[in-house]
């Protein structure tokens, strides 16, 4: 016999199939699976039972158990009188070993002949475990009724508790479960509370029960008062289905790691995931009348990158929308919501600051031409305004000029999957032109609350919390925040008398009108909402501030009552920040004529500084009103001050209906202007990187317009294609230019104060 238990044997926990139960942040089941064979089943050790369950089942199934060897000769004698000779009901003689015996091994016991064979097995069972790992066992593999087995996943069901938490009613009622699981686990429904009650054979064989206690045990009046009550059990079918789309999410992943547990603790936050669940519901609904029916959220907490809610569909049990599919995986355009971190790169790569002052004005980048939303142009704006105001010429412009990273390769350090090659997207990436999920996304403004380290979500507690890659500078990060605070709400009017939590957020809409985007920092949160249809089909209503952006600030406004803690986490402090004041005209450090002036951050070494040059100060004749050439006469002149801007600039003022007056020029003078400090023209056609075609059949159809953007003080502007003249324009005009042969000419602008611009153009002949 000692050789036999000190012979390796398996554990008797080995080849049970367990249920996985999922958990949220603070320990609440989201879902218990079924095993693989279709059965509730927790394996639990020993220890972690009540020493009163295991009392009680001892007291209510084998009394002997610690001092038989596997059969009790005196139980199975007065069972076989009882049932073959006395006439009398069928009765069990089975000890707890016989009856693990008969569950492990499926024997049928009814016959002499089976009765031996488990007899058989329970003596093998005792030569090779100890009392207690037989015990452990049972208790596991117990039947509970229906397809519950185990005193794990019964305390899970029925109370809705672990089995160390269960109080003596719940331990006894467990304890007498097991003789008869059938009849004893039928349950009767009271309609009117809905809860569900145990039938009249359990309870009395729970009273018999407790009346042995008794006789084991003291007992109290409150024990008494609480066997009195009815016994409530929760049914299978009352098991939560919370968050379906995350917790199969985690189950997916769990087969990912090979120390996967039957627990998985998460990082989702139930309350808040019904919260969320709840406002998209509501706005589902009157989104509907609109022609929208499908929406997805998402919230996550920055300070562990725990994903605390996440929604994948408006409903999961609706076929007709694709419901149990997860839309925060799904690859979409995201209009645009990627153009905070093209601002980010540029000011940690010295191209502009908040106040820099940017041109919205019809633009060509190469063969792109891009537009505004609206269709209108702004003029200057200033690249805080770009952002806030989400102007696709300004953030495009602003793209072009990136080095390294340039954003392409920003968005593949960032993680961003399956993205095709850097030429198929072109300029066009920064409008929301390639595809990124809402995982992705959120991933990208965490960075922002992060000050800008990239980290990966979080969706179980025991995922390592990685320190993260820096992608953007701390100072970029945080002036970003700060531009994206500067939007209002779509409703600001309702909220006006409220003292708003500062939140940094942005909208998208794709193109063709096919996804709605709000994205934001919420003090230590990123909250994503996203509207649309699975398959893609286009619908007007589906513009980000007035469709998703009501969403996200209903689910904001609901986080806000439910006392979520919005107080901003820790961030990396001092900053490498000053406040500089400039000329809010040019964003540039103010000159001496500059009238209105302002305050912006600054990254010292990085952001871009010079004296701005909008505002100048001319001599003017007193008497025409012109500009007076030769040295400065108090008799016949006077010092004015003038606004120069640019010719685009001046063209879309007009455009805007607010004009500009032009500053008085005088051809005849040559020293007006000081060369140094004007704008040099800059080329608008021919276009940048494009191959024109020169058809000899038609050559005037083939003419090349000749147009270049003038400061404000120039006349005229003169043309060449290498050293040769080829045409001279005025401010706001344009020219026409036919190639006299094929190949590459460098063609240069000068205006008439000697400054320059230049560009390569290539020309094809088709004969």
């Amino acid at each position: 016999m000692l050789a036999i238990r000190l012979w390796s044997h398996p554990s008797l926990s080995a080849g049970q199939p367990e249920s996985v139960a999922v958990y949220d942040h603070n320990g609440r089941l989201l879902r218990l699976v079924l095993a693989d064979d279709q059965r509730y089943r927790l394996w639990l050790p020993l220890q972690e039972m009540p020493q009163t369950l295991r009392d009680a089942v001892l007291l209510h199934e084998d009394a002997w158990f610690y001092r038989h060897p596997g059969v009790n000769p005196a139980s199975l004698l007065r069972a076989a009188w009882t049932t073959y000779a006395g006439g009398g009901a069928r009765v069990g003689g089975s000890t707890i070993t016989m009856q693990l015996a008969r569950l492990r091994w499926r024997l049928q016991t009814r016959t002499p002949g089976g009765k031996l064979v488990q007899i058989a097995r329970a003596l093998q069972l005792e030569a090779s475990y100890s009392k207690d790992d037989i015990l452990e066992a049972y208790l596991n593999l117990a039947p509970y009724g229906g397809n519950i087995e185990g005193v794990g996943a019964a305390s899970l069901i029925y109370f809705d508790k672990p089995a160390s938490a269960l109080t003596l009613p719940e331990t006894l009622t467990l304890a007498v479960l097991p003789q008869a699981p059938t009849r004893r686990g039928r349950l009767r429904r009271d309609a009117e509370r809905g809860d569900s009650y145990a039938g009249a054979g359990l309870a009395a064989a729970r009273a018999r029960l407790y009346a042995r206690w008794q006789q084991e045990h003291a007992t109290d009046a409150a024990q008494d008062a609480s066997m009195a009550l009815p016994i409530t059990l929760r049914t299978p079918r009352g098991l939560p289905f919370a968050a379906p789309h995350f917790v199969e999410q985690v189950l997916g992943e769990r087969f990912l790691h090979a120390q996967a547990g039957p627990r998985i603790d998460t990082t989702l936050d139930l309350r808040l995931q019904r919260l969320l669940e709840s406002r998209v519901r509501s706005h589902i609904q009157r989104a509907r009348a609109r022609g929208v029916h499908n929406a997805v959220a998402m919230l996550v907490d920055t300070r562990d990158m725990g994903v605390r809610a996440l929604v994948g569909s408006a409903d999961y049990f609706d076929d007709s929308l694709h419901g149990q599919v997860n839309g925060t995986t799904g690859k979409r355009s995201p209009g645009s919501t990627l153009k905070p971190f093209i601002y980010a790169l540029a000011l940690d790569q010295g191209v502009l600051h908040p106040a820099t002052v940017l041109r919205d004005v019809p633009s060509a980048f190469g063969p792109y031409t891009p537009e505004n939303f609206d269709g209108r142009f702004l003029g200057p704006v200033t690249a805080a305004d770009a952002l806030v105001r989400s102007r696709n010429i300004p953030a495009v412009t602003v793209a072009a000029q990136l080095q390294q990273p340039g954003f392409y390769q920003f968005l593949r350090d960032a993680g961003i999957a399956r993205m095709a090659s850097e030429g198929h997207y072109g300029l066009a990436l920064v409008l929301g032109g390639g595809e990124v999920t809402m995982e992705e996304l959120a991933r990208l403004y965490a960075m922002l609350g992060n000050d800008g380290l990239l980290k990966p979500l979080r969706l179980r507690k025991e995922d390592a919390q990685a320190g993260g890659t820096a992608l953007l500078s701390a100072e970029a990060a945080y002036i970003v925040r700060d531009m994206l605070r500067r939007g209002p709400r779509p409703d600001a009017h309702a909220t006006s008398g409220l003292r708003e939590q500062p939140i940094a957020w942005k909208t998208g809409t794709s193109w063709g009108f096919r996804d709605a985007w709000s994205v934001g920092v919420v003090g230590p949160y990123v909250l994503a909402v996203w509207l649309g249809n699975f398959d893609g089909a286009p619908n007007p209503a589906l513009v980000g501030v007035d469709m998703a952006a009501p969403l996200f600030f209903s689910i904001v406004d609901g986080l806000r009552a439910a006392r979520v803690d919005f107080a901003e986490p820790p961030r990396r402090w001092p900053l490498n920040l000053k406040r500089v004041e400039v000329c809010r005209a040019s964003g540039d450090l103010p000159n001496a004529w500059c009238p209105q002036r302002g305050w912006t951050w600054f990254i010292p070494g990085k952001s871009p500084i010079r004296t701005s040059t909008v505002h100048r100060a001319i001599a003017v004749d007193s008497v025409t009103g012109q500009a007076a050439c030769g040295p400065f006469d108090p008799a016949r002149m006077r010092m004015q001050v003038f606004e120069f801007w640019p010719s685009d600039l001046m063209q879309a003022f007009a455009q805007a209906g607010i004009p500009r007056r032009a500053p008085p020029v005088n051809a005849d003078c040559a020293d007006v202007a000081d060369v140094g400090v004007g704008d040099a023209p800059r080329i608008q056609s021919p276009l940048r990187a494009t191959r024109y075609l020169l058809r000899l059949s038609r050559p005037r159809e083939s003419a090349i317009e000749l147009r270049a953007t003038l400061d404000a003080d120039v006349s005229r502007a003169f043309w060449f294609a290498g050293n040769s003249y080829i045409a001279t324009t005025t401010r706001g005009g344009s020219a026409q230019w036919i190639p006299e042969r094929e190949g590459r000419f460098k063609l240069s602008v000068v205006d008439d104060h000697g400054r320059v611009d230049a560009r390569n153009v290539e020309i094809a002949v088709e004969r």
